[in-house]
């Protein structure tokens, strides 16, 4: 495999998560996510399913099934990723409330940065790496994009408004180069998953996450379940690469795992959309 490829994957990969955060950063209304912060029984739900419930199915299913570490590896670390940055898109279409949307993000945002340098070593095994090289570039490619956002969003919604649809078209560009650039560096291993019980245990993962929050709800309101339910079924796949990146001599599985999962999350987010919208439109 050309070494130009390995470097158009990691530039892009690094570009597409930080423009993700900043995009999400750009058009965070902290005082709508403030309205969700504010009621305790959705804050505790959220992170409990996106902290305890998700890394846990995640490290079940992966000791149930006969996965290969590498895979195993791959499954936990997206276990512990919640909330993909296209969120507010998918949570509007399916009737969420968008202020409980943007609570949820910024919770899982912070959270994925206090919660995987410590759960990798006890969860993920096989992967040796110290808890500040796991934040590192979690805080980097997550945290200050997202308060970068934020904070021009606070001073000038006109400069937030300007920027935003331009950020968006060039993280769609990286998107898209990412996407490029993996199949052409793992496309081959992609195939190779075949009999391993990879793309089972990737969908009872997603199922799971995606029905369980929203069927236990424990008395929310619809509109605030499928905040839930859509946080859950989808994920932050650019958290989960990012100690892959920083572990050294991780076998390459565990990321073909991860990139495995982007059309399955697709595909999970748009089923759960269409499954969770009639309600929302009924009566």
């Amino acid at each position: 495999m050309p070494i130009s490829w390995l470097v158009v994957l990691k530039v892009s990969l690094v570009f597409f998560m930080a423009g993700n955060l900043l995009d999400m950063g750009l058009r965070l209304n902290i005082r709508n996510a403030l309205r969700g912060l504010g009621n305790g029984r959705f804050v505790l739900l959220a992170l409990f399913w996106g902290f305890v419930f998700g890394p846990g199915v995640a490290y079940l299913i992966a000791r149930i099934m006969p996965l290969d570490a590498p895979y195993a590896l791959g499954l936990v670390l997206m276990g512990m990723t919640p909330c993909a940055p296209f969120l507010p898109m998918i949570a509007g279409k399916a009737k969420a409330d968008l202020g409980y949307t943007a609570a949820f993000m910024l919770l899982t945002a912070v959270g994925t940065i206090a919660f995987m340098p410590f759960a990798i070593p006890l969860l993920a095994k096989g992967m040796t790496v110290s808890a500040w090289a796991i934040a590192k570039p979690l805080v980097t490619i997550i945290l200050l994009p997202l308060a970068i956002g934020m904070a021009i969003l606070r001073v000038s919604p006109r400069l937030a408004a300007l920027l935003q649809p331009v950020v968006r078209k060039v993280t769609q560009l990286f998107t898209a180069t990412t996407m490029l650039a993996c199949l052409v560096v793992y496309g081959e291993d992609m195939l190779g998953v075949a009999g391993s019980f990879a793309v089972i245990s990737l969908m009872l993962f997603l199922l799971a996450v995606t029905v369980i929050p929203y069927r236990f709800g424990f008395g929310l309101p619809h509109e605030q379940k499928i905040v839930l339910s859509l946080g859950m079924a989808t994920r932050n796949l650019g958290a989960a690469f990012a100690p892959l990146v920083a572990a050294p001599f991780i076998d390459k599985r565990a990321t073909v795992m991860v990139v495995l999962g982007i059309p399955l999350m697709i595909l999970s987010a748009a089923a759960a959309v269409k499954w969770l919208k009639p309600s929302a439109e009924s009566p």
